[in-house]
């Protein structure tokens, strides 16, 4: 395994802790109304740092980029959402995560 596989899933696994992190926070904030869709959030979150890890053990490339991809496109949505609530932290650290990951896959698909 190639350091642009290393970088590429340990990059992809962060992600997705950190994506998990704020969904742990969703869900002890919640109110009873809002419980059942931040606790969704959750599961769909802890999913994604499954594929992540899953993605380490397999050592294939088509996998890690799969898992990759996934958490690219979690990231930019979180940016956007981020930018529609005009939070500055919101916007620019999921995008910067999502252009860092990105950046990995590319490098681990064209070595």
């Amino acid at each position: 395994m190639s350091l642009a596989f290393w970088i590429c899933v340990l990059l992809t696994l962060i992600s997705s802790l950190v994506s998990l992190g704020y969904a742990l926070a969703g869900v002890r904030s919640s109110t009873e109304a809002s419980r059942v869709p931040s606790q969704y959030a959750l599961a769909r979150s802890a999913a994604l740092v499954v594929v992540a890890a899953v993605s380490i053990l397999s050592a294939s490339t088509e996998f890690a980029a799969s898992a990759a991809i996934a958490m690219i496109a979690v990231q930019s949505f979180d940016a956007v959402i981020g930018g529609l609530r005009a939070d500055r932290v919101k916007t620019f650290g999921p995008a910067f995560t999502a252009l860092a990951n990105a950046v990995a896959l590319v490098w681990l698909l064209t070595s």
